[in-house]
């Protein structure tokens, strides 16, 4: 590898500090992308180049041109590089030596990157979770105006029999133009959505993991494609409190000495699969008996909010060890104060039972 580069990427241009391995030599400069100065500069490397770039939005292009003149691509944490910044002098040109130091030291925080397939899966979920909440919005409009005359009747609203109630209602001419357009608006997303869904139906089946996570109660195809998405190789969790952190619903802490602090979830994670687990755990509070138990206990105790929360933790872990592969036969284990017996027993792999337990 004769050069690493530490790319500060900007929407319109990239401020880079190229170091040439063979010479050792470093130099700083500014590539603007419109006129493709960038993409003429990383055809003239040779390939094997090193180039490492803070995760963030808009970069596709950047990513197909690295591949395509087969140059390697290393994304990097954001909070772990900005963690690791000494000086509090920040500019673009600073920002691209200390991404160079990072990689020449071997400290760059890395992050896993999926593959050009499931970015555009990912697309289509956004794509549908858009057009719902529009559809959302206005259905609450439509409701507005209906209970300003007086009429009531929910979900019932938009049935054939709601719908001809609506439309009967006398309203002054903006009032009535809104009502007109919000209809019309409403039935154009409609088959819309009905046609996404048919889509994400059609990807989750391509999917084994996600026709597995389903086998859970609450859990759609929606919700275990995105799932899948979202978390990547489940591998990469040794933990399923990794997996509950990286998801941001873990709570945010400030403890100190004997003081400990526990404050709301991080909501550091993807915010669209959060809802999609809160939905998801509302439904398998329902269906489930365990969860429904445990979430009639925690309203009763500490209200609503937090016990829809704590159902989408403990239904994240769930679809966790769904994907976990099969874990190895545990060794015998020496349990405390007793050589006669393990306490996991190596033919069945089950808790065996000392004479202090009987």
């Amino acid at each position: 590898m004769r050069f690493i580069i530490g790319c500060d990427y900007h929407p319109r241009f990239q401020m880079i500090a190229i170091l040439d391995t063979t010479t050792g030599e470093v130099k700083v400069l500014r590539l603007e992308h419109e006129n493709g100065e960038a993409k003429a500069f990383y055809l003239s490397l040779p390939k094997g180049t090193r180039v490492g770039i803070e995760a963030t939005g808009s970069t596709q292009w950047f990513e197909r041109l690295l591949g395509e003149c087969g140059h390697e691509l290393w994304v990097g944490d954001p909070a772990q590089i900005m963690a690791r910044v000494v000086r509090k002098q920040k500019t673009d040109e600073r920002d691209a030596l200390h991404l160079l130091d990072l990689l020449m030291t071997n400290r760059f925080p890395r992050v896993w990157v999926p593959c050009p397939a499931d970015r555009d899966a990912r697309q289509l979920l956004q794509h549908r979770q858009k057009l719902v909440r529009m559809r959302t919005a206005v259905k609450n409009q439509l409701h507005g105006l209906a209970m300003a005359q007086g009429l009531c009747r929910k979900h019932k609203l938009f049935s054939q029999a709601g719908r001809r109630l609506l439309e009967s209602l006398e309203l002054g001419p903006w009032a009535s133009r809104r009502r007109n357009e919000l209809l019309t608006l409403l039935d154009q997303l409609d088959p819309q959505i009905a046609e996404l869904d048919k889509a994400v139906e059609a990807e989750a089946a391509r999917r084994p993991e996600v026709q597995l996570l389903t086998q859970q109660k609450g859990v759609g195809v929606i919700t275990g494609l995105a799932f899948v998405l979202t978390i990547g190789p489940v591998e990469r969790f040794a933990r399923s409190r990794q997996l509950v952190s990286y998801l941001g619903l873990n709570p945010s802490e400030g403890s100190s000495g004997d003081h400990q602090y526990l404050g709301h979830i991080s909501k550091q994670g993807n915010s669209m699969m959060r809802w999609l687990l809160v939905e998801a755990g509302q439904t398998a509070a329902r269906l489930d008996v365990k969860l429904s138990r445990v979430y009639k206990r925690l309203k009763f105790r500490r209200g609503a909010n937090v016990a829809k929360v704590a159902i989408a933790r403990r239904l994240a872990v769930r679809m966790y060890w769904i994907l976990r592969p099969a874990r190895e036969a545990a060794p015998p284990v020496r349990m405390s104060g007793s050589s006669t017996q393990s306490m996991v027993d190596p033919r069945s792999g089950s808790v065996g039972t000392t004479p202090s337990s009987l």
